[in-house]
């Protein structure tokens, strides 16, 4: 049996009023910022990656949603795999996909 999925988070954050209450919340969730870095998060899922990365996708609107800021974009990690980089649309009010230029 898998010990579970390691998670790595990375938030680029433009303009974040209260740093504070953002890492409050993300922490009540189970992420824990990694010492010596500006929102970098670690934690551990006991679920899929599918329900993993849709949880990270939950917390991390949530906490933003909290806040005032100007812009956000997500990058995550799953057991040292990157995912792509999402971005935080202010009309949609949810983290939306990067698509690669082809």
């Amino acid at each position: 049996m898998a010990e579970g999925i390691e998670v790595i988070v990375l938030l680029d954050v433009g303009g974040l009023e209260d740093k504070v209450k953002f890492e409050k919340h993300v922490k009540k969730e189970g992420f824990k910022p990694v010492d010596g870095e500006d929102f970098v998060y670690t934690a551990t899922s006991s679920t899929t990656t599918f329900s993993t990365k849709a949880y990270i996708l939950e917390v991390f609107k949530k906490g933003l949603q909290k806040n005032v800021f100007n812009d956000a974009n997500l990058i995550f990690l799953l057991n040292e795999t990157p995912y792509p980089t999402y971005y935080y649309d202010k009309e949609t009010n949810d983290f939306e996909l990067i698509q690669e230029e082809k």
